[in-house]
């Protein structure tokens, strides 16, 4: 006579939700804690494991923007000689005093790379090493502030330009321009909900197919962008490619960023301008002049949460160089004049001297 053992086995029981704050539902809890700023969240942080965990976690990010408490934040990368990789820095909005607080470093140092943002993650596109045009994307999520891999471009790129339409990153220039590649290769578009890559249609117009971009932006979901000589504007609803205006392209200088439908960036002398494209006409800001010197090079613009902030180099002492930022205030008034208000200027981070600012653009959490 056999006898037959027969096993069962059993689940082990869930694990029970962390208990975020005692004696309160966790989802009275999470609405509570959605509502911190997040210049708190470091402290926070140091609370509990439930903390440390939820604070970085995109169910946060996703109750703050259902609140409407998602803040804006600026990110700035720079090129220091000391260092292999791309530095990046947040700026930390302090109670007393604002300054650069240094990330964890780029996974590669690739020059000529275009930027775009989306949602809480950065993407780093492209770019060279040792003269060797790239296709590969990075991405830094800015909740957690960690790296991660972003499927490849269709083909390599270095100084293309990048604009965000509809959640969508659209990447133009940056490749060998031929006739094979014109309508095939010159732009493409990247959806970070399928991780994708397509291509775009550039067009059977004679328009500019130039390799290197050096300046782009986003003005009412057109994509502008400017090469040496000349400029495109490409519309995806329509898919349409234009030229840009002459008189943008006589005034666009330096990187530029885009405030309440107006276009600012410095121009030949220094002074920031503004571009309206509704008329076609270039405004000097005006009530900064007293307070901002002349950007003759090495300043970048980044709209932060509505306001127009500035991030230029100034010479400290004979082995450092100063990150300097300006906050402004921008609005045109009944006469159609463009003034500025500054709400601060000050130094914000030292590097080695021989250092560049590359990039800055801001990242809403």
């Amino acid at each position: 006579m056999s006898t037959t053992t027969s096993t069962t086995t059993t689940e082990p029981p869930p694990t029970p939700p962390q208990i975020l704050i005692p004696s309160l539902p966790n989802d009275i809890a999470l609405n509570i804690l959605a509502r911190i700023p997040r210049s708190y969240h470091p402290r926070l942080t140091l609370v509990s494991k439930p903390f440390r965990s939820i604070l970085s976690s995109p169910l946060l990010y996703t109750t703050r923007s259902l609140l409407n408490t998602s803040q804006h934040f600026l990110y700035l990368s720079l090129r220091i000689p000391t260092t292999t990789s791309l530095q990046w820095f947040t700026l930390y909005p302090d109670h007393t005093k604002n300054s650069l607080i240094p990330l964890t470093p780029a996974p590669s140092a690739l020059v000529g790379s275009a930027f775009a943002a989306v949602g809480p993650k950065i993407y780093v596109i492209g770019g060279s090493i040792n003269d060797i045009p790239s296709p590969h994307v990075w991405a830094l999520d800015c909740r957690s502030h960690t790296w991660e891999a972003v499927p490849s471009m269709r083909i390599s790129r270095e100084f293309a330009a990048a604009g965000v339409v509809d959640g969508r990153i659209y990447v133009i220039g940056g490749c060998v321009v031929d006739t094979w590649a014109k309508s095939r290769n010159w732009a493409e578009v990247f959806d970070p909900k399928t991780e994708r890559w397509n291509s775009v249609d550039s067009g059977k117009d004679d328009l500019l197919r130039e390799k290197w971009m050096h300046g782009s932006a986003v003005v009412n979901k057109r994509i502008y962008v400017m090469a040496d000589r000349n400029g495109v504007v490409y519309e995806p609803k329509t898919k349409k490619w234009e030229s840009v205006e002459s008189e943008l392209d006589l005034g666009w200088r330096g990187r530029a960023c885009v405030v309440n439908g107006i276009l600012y960036c410095y121009d030949y002398v220094g002074n920031i301008r503004g571009f309206d494209v509704r008329n076609g006409a270039w405004k000097e800001l005006r009530g900064v002049e007293k307070e901002l010197p002349r950007f003759l090079c090495g300043a970048t613009m980044a709209n932060v949460g509505g306001k127009l902030v500035v991030v230029w180099e100034r010479k400290g002492n004979v082995k450092e160089m100063e990150v300097w930022c300006a906050e402004i205030e921008v609005e045109e008034n009944g006469e159609g004049e463009l003034r500025g208000r500054v709400e601060w200027c000050d130094v914000v981070h030292r590097v080695p001297i021989g250092s560049s600012i590359v990039h800055c653009l801001a990242v809403s959490m």
